[in-house]
Order: C-alpha cells, then structure tokens, then sequence
C-alpha cells in the first residue's frame, strides 16, 4: 500500500492505504471507539441528562430561595430586626439555614 504523511502544527502522522481493507478488522483499529457504558449512556441520553440535571437545578435553587424567604418572613412576624436593618436574628432560624444548604 501507499503512505500518506499528514501534518498538522507540531504532529505528523503517517497513514498506509490498504486496499480491500475491512473496516471492522481488529487490525485496522486505531483506538478511538470506546465501548465503556458511560460513552455509550453519553451517546444515547446524553442531551435527557442534561436536561434532568437542568430542571433539578433549578428546582433546587428556587425551593434555596424560598425557604430563606420563608425563614426571613418568620423573623418579621416574630418582630425581629429585619436583615437589611442591621438585624441577624435570621442566623438562629432553622427554615433560613435549610434554605441557604439548599
């Protein structure tokens, strides 16, 4: 067969034209098909990951949101100094600090 020499900045790769080469002939493998089970979920619900993980965030966030709003608002009831006065009665809250591990 013939050589082919590919060059690309700082590599240079030589390629040997076979003809009648089989591509599924464990010779001719070069390495990059990886059947691992995690390139295979990858490639098959790879973009259904990801929005799982997109919509989990945000849920996550916004319940961080409300449970500090809820902690801050049991804290005026009780007739606390509210934070933005300078008060941090907010910091013996349970409910604000669920939200703020959220």
């Amino acid at each position: 067969g013939s050589l082919i020499t590919l060059s690309c900045l700082s590599h240079r790769v030589v390629c040997q034209v076979i003809s009648g080469a089989v591509p599924a002939d464990p010779v001719q493998d070069n390495g990059t098909s990886d059947s691992s089970w995690i390139t295979r979920l990858e490639n098959n619900y790879g973009f259904y990951i990801g929005l799982g993980l997109a919509v989990f965030s945000s849920f996550l966030i916004g319940s961080s949101v409300i449970l500090k709003k809820k902690g801050l608002l049991r804290l005026v009831e009780k007739g606390g100094t509210r934070a933005g006065d300078g008060g941090h009665g907010y910091l013996k809250d349970w409910l604000w600090w669920a939200g703020l591990l959220t």
